[in-house]
């Protein structure tokens, strides 16, 4: 018997449970509508909530730092991989979040783990939202630190564990998304900020689905509830309404620095491509100049709410304040019909399903760039699903 014969066998229960994954692969450049296995869909299924990715602006900026800076970064940043693209982007960032200063890792994922794991250790205390993104999950678990869950924005619950647990420890850090981004629900940020402060404790909320999505000039969750300036520790990407590539981590210049020094999967990863950090850089400038995205954006929810709510009031949508709406079904053979069905209709809204969350759904997500007719075709296609 082979030692890799478990891997096949694992591989049937996943099938057997219709947990299985494949890709699909997308042809041309992203947009309100892609091709897929040959067929034009309407593409509900992206993060590209601003529509940048295929944006010519940041097709221009991208190409025009590779011929500049070349392919690759070639390095560390602390070796050979620093460009001056690198702190023009940092700047940035930590301009449009209103913080000192910022650093930028080569992808989300990186930027929570290296965050984490260099901010708290083994003598220290994690607790984290039940329903946070996987890279805190396992950057809370790299760490070394003790972890607790508090039930899904709980915040009642996560007071009473602070109460029982925090003088135990010598660092405590909190962690949340900010969006949870197979939700669509926000965290109760001003209570965190103020159980954080209260028991003295560190801060960091996950801005990936917030960034250039919330807030009056898109600078994310922590504006949009009035919380900018507050001292906290904000992460977020580069590779969804920002269209690119990469994450980050913004606040005091002492963190970042602190960061600079201290994270291990900024300092020993190749610093992020010429090309992905100018095309961010512009998507940024973008953001700032043009406002009028995030109103449509806006649009498209609203008007994506009230045509459900007409048509498919029967339809169980989970609570939303974000362009991610979710419908719950039965369970992945159902969430997978579904999806099927959509998809042979037009219409590209995947299943999602356990271990990724904890019911099985279809998740929907906006895009400024999405039209009117785009909208109703769903619930078009939705309103023949629910009468068959």
């Amino acid at each position: 018997m082979s030692a890799y014969d478990w891997i096949q066998e694992s591989l049937q229960t996943i099938q057997r449970a219709n947990w299985y994954r494949s890709t699909q692969t997308i042809h041309g450049i992203p947009g309100a509508v892609v091709v897929l296995d040959g067929k034009e869909v309407i593409n509900f299924a992206s993060n590209d909530y601003l529509g940048l990715a295929g944006d010519e602006r940041l097709i221009s900026a991208a190409v025009n730092a590779v011929k500049e800076f070349g392919t690759g970064s070639t390095g560390s940043r602390l070796l050979s991989g620093q460009r001056s693209l690198h702190r023009e982007l940092e700047r940035a960032i930590a301009s449009l979040k209103q913080t000192q200063d910022a650093i930028v890792f080569s992808s989300g994922y990186l930027a929570n783990i290296g965050a984490i794991t260099a901010l708290v250790g083994k003598r220290d205390l994690i607790l984290s939202d039940q329903y946070n993104h996987s890279s805190l999950k396992n950057g809370a678990i790299l760490s070394g630190a003790s972890i607790t869950e508090y039930p899904h924005c709980n915040a009642e619950v996560l007071k009473n564990q602070l109460i029982e647990l925090r003088k135990n420890y010598r660092r405590c850090l909190i962690i949340t998304d900010s969006v949870f981004s197979m939700d669509g629900d926000l965290c109760p940020l001003h209570t965190l900020l103020d159980l954080a402060e209260e028991f003295s404790c560190m801060l960091l909320v996950d801005e990936a689905h917030g960034t250039g999505v919330l807030g009056s000039s898109g600078a994310g969750c922590v504006e949009h509830f009035g919380c900018t300036g507050r001292e906290l520790i904000q992460m977020g990407t580069l590779s969804k309404a920002l269209g690119s590539l990469g994450g980050y981590i913004t606040g005091s210049a002492t963190l970042i620095d602190f960061l600079r020094n201290r994270a291990p999967s900024w300092i020993y990863t190749t610093a992020l491509s010429p090309a992905d950090t100018a095309s961010a850089n512009a998507a940024i400038e973008i953001v700032r100049s043009e406002p009028q995205r995030i109103l449509r954006l806006w649009h498209n929810v609203e008007y994506l709410k009230e045509l459900i709510q007409k048509h498919l009031p029967e339809l169980k949508i989970l609570p939303s304040s974000s362009p991610i709406l979710c419908f719950q079904l039965e369970s992945a053979t159902d969430a997978l019909k579904v999806g099927k069905h959509l998809k042979e209709s037009g219409i590209f809204a995947p299943a999602i399903r356990p271990p990724t969350v904890p019911t099985s759904r279809i998740r929907i997500t906006l895009m400024a760039t999405h039209e009117n007719v785009h909208i109703e075709k769903l619930v078009e296609v939705l309103s023949n699903l629910t009468t068959t």
